[in-house]
């Protein structure tokens, strides 16, 4: 069976908390049912679905996963990563996390798989046929996958991270740039885990 690996990340641009990657691989017949069943043939950026519809389709994926008829993992590259190193090579750091995550835990041995990266993602070059595609996660059902358990894990994390600093609203913007979180920002300062070179332009 030849196996088919999305990828794409969550949280590029957010002024706090991590960037996540998410690498999913099923076969292509399970990729046209999936299409079919779940996505009802019309494929949706993942951050235009609304949350309840992520989450939907998320516990789809942890019940196939179980069945084994897919496989996903997920990399968080901390804020403190990305003030260091920078967004792009956190996020490839990422890539190359969540990847050696599913040839451990779902490849095995066998025909190599096709890797499909949204945007300008690539994999390590060890991973031989690997295509961008611009918006990918519009067009191809394995990226929008990934952009889905991505954006759910990253979204998750950000809620439970919330209880360490309620006074900052996590789980209403998740760490995105909103006006809500700017005038927080500028209220209460930063904390450990907004990212500080993002923050530099908001005057506090």
């Amino acid at each position: 069976m030849k196996l088919i690996i999305g990828v794409d990340e969550a949280g590029r641009g957010p002024l706090a908390g991590p960037v996540t990657v998410g690498a999913f691989v099923a076969g292509k017949r399970a990729g046209n049912s999936i299409l079919k069943n779940i996505f009802g043939d019309k494929l949706r950026d993942s951050k235009k679905l609304t949350p309840n519809k992520r989450e939907e389709i998320y516990k789809k994926f942890l019940e196939l996963q179980k069945a084994k008829k897919i496989g996903f993992s997920v990399s968080h590259i901390s804020n403190k990563v990305i003030d260091k190193q920078g967004i792009s090579k956190a996020i490839q750091l990422g890539v190359n996390r969540s990847l050696n995550k599913l040839h451990h835990t779902f490849l095995g041995e066998g025909d190599p798989p096709q890797f499909r990266l949204d945007g300008l993602l690539k994999a390590p070059p060890k991973y031989k046929n690997q295509k961008t595609i611009i918006k990918g996660d519009e067009k191809d059902v394995f990226i929008a996958c990934a952009s889905i358990v991505a954006k759910v894990s990253r979204d998750a994390l950000m809620c439970r991270l919330a209880s360490k600093y309620p006074q900052y609203g996590f789980a209403i913007h998740k760490g995105y740039g909103t006006a809500l979180h700017r005038k927080l920002i500028k209220k209460l300062g930063t904390c450990p885990l907004h990212r500080f070179t993002f923050c530099k332009k908001i005057k506090i």
